[in-house]
């Protein structure tokens, strides 16, 4: 290898190693601390997921729901209830953003709940309840639940097993 060849290779491998200092010291508004939790189909409809909760520095949380077999432009609904996904006319806690059909995703930032009461992450993740998300916002799809789940205290907690139907508003 020529010597000219030596300097160019030496030049890129400090330009390289630089890039890779400076995406390291990206800040994030994250503390790393994350809980993930499993969610089953609730009817005929094949889908089901997961829910994950991440921690922001401000104490709030970003909850994240991920599904497999949505589709389409429809948008369903997530509620996060109070109880296990068995607790009948369980009270809504806090209405995250809707699932997307095509993408199967939500993203919501929660701080507070449906009360106006203040709630950080560590809070939630240690609340008894269930998130469940609806094939419809009103009519007689709203009770068919596509997929729920427990989370927090709930998860592990004795429950019939079944997914109750949400609480008319």
């Amino acid at each position: 290898m020529s010597r000219n060849m030596k300097k160019i290779l030496v030049g890129m491998m400090l330009i390289a190693g630089w890039g890779c200092q400076d995406n390291d010291s990206v800040t994030t508004d994250f503390t790393g601390n994350e809980t993930v939790y499993a969610l089953q189909s609730g009817s005929v409809y094949p889908v089901s997921g997961t829910a994950t909760f991440r921690e922001k520095k401000d104490g709030s949380t970003i909850v994240v729901v991920t599904l497999t077999g949505t589709e389409g432009d429809i948008q369903h609904p997530v509620h996060l209830h109070l109880g296990n996904i068995s607790s009948p006319d369980a009270d809504v806690a806090a209405l995250l953003t809707s699932v997307t059909g095509s993408t199967g995703k939500s993203e919501t930032s929660i701080s507070t709940l449906a009360d106006g009461s203040t709630i950080t992450y560590k809070q939630l993740i240690a609340l008894g309840a269930c998130l469940k998300v609806h094939l419809a916002d009103s009519g007689p799809e709203r009770d068919i639940i596509l997929a729920a789940g427990n989370i927090g205290s709930s998860v592990g907690a004795k429950s019939s097993g079944e997914i109750a139907i949400c609480k008319s508003e």
